[in-house]
């Protein structure tokens, strides 16, 4: 469950509870994920892109303590001599397995004594007075951090080489299977982008704001692997028309042809997929294409990405209120009939999936399955103020970094809303990223 704007007139034994639930929700999947492997695999370094998982669980811990224990809670630092180590400005991940970490046992230990203070913190702190505890905001950050940094884990097993060690179910195939339509229209006009009253937003979701965008056309449903083949067999990865130069400079260095985790093996295309060789599905959003992917895709296709304001507009756009909803389906609380999000699954759903979490436009699979590529660059909104600290966002804004949108089977509801904003660089291919695509309406 994630706290709702009206919450914040929630008494705070309820605010107390949502938080609760979300640490430790948040902390049964760390568990997970640093529990299904042996020490030796906690501590190596997967690939350079991504942190050893034992930096990543005391990274956790260490956060943890930082904002609650120290901040919140005004107590002294438990161990202030590891705070440089897991000081994520301070190391590039490619440095950090030469770092004095702490053990896995101890790393583990760390963050559970942490944990425990916490949890001790939360029943007695106080949900008003300064903007850190309003709402519960300082643990609904934490739990929001803990859960990236999950999802950031789940990318390193993704990586890693070797045996399956985790499992989940698939997701159930579309029924009825969907025969909609291939785009739908956003009518032109003003929305609010953005939120003021969303308690747990994140400083680069604020302020709310109007926004004027054109009309346009939307993909009703993200790229499929199918529709990614017929780029593939028409000579995308060979053409340098489709691609920006930077993106071309990638695929001629990298001899790329294919998404990440793909090979052409027997006539056939197949992908690894958390230690799982199997054919590529055709039905299912395309995942782990980088940016330049995704845009030539689009050009070649005769479309474009949509901007960031385009896409929330498409998610979130009431065209009978005129309102913008928290969801796409509305205001309540993601459930699995809405929305593949969690790590429920380890792969996105067949495109046209969970009809109950389409928009009041007729959009699908917007909350998600995969995070989704668009134009825009990872800019500030006006009347932005970082908060609490100028490293979760303000030091990433300019043309470096594009803008996702919409989460991915690996995101936690708590994590994941209509608002909510990632960012990566165009070249990032190992995350759990897709696309669709837009046209403007003015070309009908």
């Amino acid at each position: 469950m994630t706290v709702r704007s009206e919450d914040t007139t929630l008494d705070p034994e309820a605010l107390r509870e949502l938080a609760r639930t979300a640490l430790l929700r948040a902390r049964d999947r760390t568990t997970l994920l640093t529990s299904c492997v042996e020490e030796p695999e906690l501590t190596a370094q997967h690939s350079p892109l991504m942190s050893p998982l034992v930096w990543d669980l005391a990274h956790i811990g260490n956060q943890e303590e930082q904002w609650l224990l120290r901040a919140v809670a005004g107590r002294e630092a438990m161990r202030p001599e590891i705070d440089p180590l897991y000081d994520a400005f301070e190391h590039p991940r490619a440095e950090r397995p030469k770092l004095p970490l702490l053990a896995p046992d101890e790393a583990r230990g760390y963050a559970a004594e942490v944990r425990g203070r916490a949890l001790d913190v939360l029943e007695s702190a106080p949900f008003d007075g300064t903007r850190l505890t309003e709402a519960g905001f300082a643990f609904g950050m934490i739990a929001q951090h803990e859960q990236q940094h999950d999802e950031t884990m789940l990318i390193t097993h993704q990586l890693r080489a070797g045996a399956p060690v985790l499992t989940a179910p698939d997701p159930e195939p579309a029924s009825p299977a969907f025969l909609g339509p291939a785009e739908v229209l956003v009518p032109g006009g003003p929305f609010t982008m953005g939120t003021t009253a969303e308690p747990w937003a994140l400083d680069n979701e604020r302020p709310a704001h109007p926004r004027l965008v054109p009309p346009f056309h939307i993909d009703t449903t993200p790229v499929t692997n199918g529709e990614y083949l017929r780029f593939m067999a028409d000579g995308g990865y060979e053409d340098a028309r489709w691609w920006a130069p930077d993106g071309w400079a990638m695929v001629r260095e990298h001899g790329l042809d294919s998404p990440l985790f793909w090979r052409r093996e027997g006539g056939q295309w197949l992908r690894r997929r958390f230690g799982v060789t199997e054919v590529v599905p055709p039905d299912e959003p395309v995942v782990h294409v980088s940016w330049y992917e995704a845009d030539a895709f689009a050009r070649w296709a005769g479309r474009r990405l949509p901007s960031e304001a385009e896409w929330e507009k498409a998610a979130r756009f009431d065209p009978a209120s005129g309102r913008s909803m928290r969801y796409p389906w509305g205001d309540a609380d993601p459930t699995p009939e809405r929305a593949n999000l969690g790590q429920r699954h380890l792969r996105p759903a067949p495109a046209g999936s969970y009809p109950a979490g389409e928009s009041p436009l007729g959009v699908r699979q917007l909350m998600g399955d995969v995070w989704e590529w668009t134009a825009s660059d990872f800019l500030p909104y006006p009347g932005f103020v970082a908060f609490p600290y100028r490293e979760y966002s303000e030091v990433f804004f300019g043309p470096d970094h594009k803008v996702l949108r919409g989460g991915s089977f690996a995101v936690d509801a708590v994590a994941c809303r209509g608002t909510f904003r990632n960012w990566d660089l165009p070249v990032r291919r190992q995350i759990f990223a897709g696309f669709r695509t837009a046209r403007d309406a003015e070309e009908d």
